[in-house]
């Protein structure tokens, strides 16, 4: 059991799931962050210098005792958190989009690139042979 499950890991579907899936959290990562410190400070200044992450509804304040400690904290709904998934969902969109837009460009250049000419077939070469021996 421990052999087939060893090749079944070893298999390059599932290395390159593997490897999508730790390219897929890295890329994440970086949108993220080109979300959150590129994209929205400049929506921020087109609209005001609103901060989106910091954008609530809140439910109930937080409940602060005399001594300075939260004894409840606050229920809010987080919107502006969600408007930057949102936007982190469209670039993510976008850029796989562009990918595989160029992926079609390079097989359509492939598919498109005339097969070479096999030459004659096994079956022509020995009917060739046979005419020349007879005309000898």
């Amino acid at each position: 059991m421990l052999k087939e499950f060893r090749d079944f890991i070893m298999t390059g579907n599932v290395i390159d799931l593997a490897v999508a899936v730790l390219l897929a959290a890295a890329v994440g990562g970086v949108v993220s962050s080109f979300t959150n410190d590129v994209m929205m400070p400049i929506v921020g200044q087109f609209t005001g210098g609103i901060d989106f992450a910091d954008l609530k509804v809140v439910l109930s304040e937080a409940e602060v005792a005399p001594d300075g400690d939260v004894t409840k904290p606050e229920n809010a709904i987080l919107y502006g958190k969600w408007i930057n998934t949102i936007i982190n969902l469209v670039i993510v969109g976008f850029v796989l989009f562009l990918i595989v837009k160029a992926y079609g460009k390079v097989r359509k250049k492939k598919e498109a690139a005339p097969a070479p000419d096999p030459g004659p077939s096994e079956k022509d070469l020995l009917i060739q042979i046979r005419d020349e021996l007879r005309k000898k």
